[in-house]
């Protein structure tokens, strides 16, 4: 048991201040209960931290205010990694990742092709919730976003500052990716979305 924390320990020290760790980083050390508890000692020692359920985090201090959390969003990125899913933001989290609401939603939800489940991160959630392939299909970062962000918002409901917000962030998206993406967006969203290619992007 000794060697297996001390393995685990000493692999934990090489890896970034602020990296995410999860049990199945650790199988090659021992049994699951081997390295549930070296994690458990670990976390005593406070050599890491416990975000959420099975993640932890090797903790990064700034002199300022202490011990740097990672956030819900870094949390999200990292399981979405080791899980090899693909997600995409929805709801009112695409609405904030667009800069279309500045309220920090306290649920992220994320479509994905992995299964469903929720997370508990601090006082946030992130939620998986299974969609069908094609909603992931989207290849623009903002492009679909901006497709998640105009569903939440409704069909008829985008103000006409919104709308001037999604074109401008439109027309940095890559053209191939963006014709790609209206492609699959629902018709009057593309009808929206098509505004950008006709401002000179054709």
């Amino acid at each position: 048991m000794q060697s297996s924390e001390k393995q685990i320990e000493k692999s934990i020290k090489s890896r970034p201040k602020g990296t995410l760790v999860f049990p199945d980083d650790f199988t090659h050390y021992g049994s699951s209960e081997a390295v549930r508890k070296a994690l458990d000692r670990l976390e005593d020692k406070k050599s890491l931290i416990r975000v959420a359920q099975g993640i932890y985090v090797r903790p990064k201090e700034s002199k300022l205010i202490g011990v740097v959390l990672p956030s819900a969003e870094e949390v999200a990125e990292a399981i979405a990694k080791r899980d090899k899913i693909r997600t995409v933001p929805s709801g009112a989290y695409a609405l904030n990742a667009l800069g279309l609401s500045t309220q920090v939603p306290m649920k992220i939800v994320l479509l994905t092709d992995g299964s469903p489940r929720e997370i508990k991160v601090g006082k946030r959630t992130i939620k998986f919730k299974k969609t069908t392939p094609k909603n992931l299909l989207a290849k623009g970062k903002i492009s679909r976003l901006v497709i998640q962000a105009l569903k939440e918002i409704g069909n008829g409901k985008i103000s006409e500052l919104e709308e001037q917000k999604i074109l401008k962030l439109l027309k940095t998206e890559k053209l191939a990716d963006l014709k790609h993406d209206i492609a699959l967006a629902p018709v009057w969203i593309q009808l929206i979305m098509k505004k950008a290619l006709k401002d000179g992007k054709e």
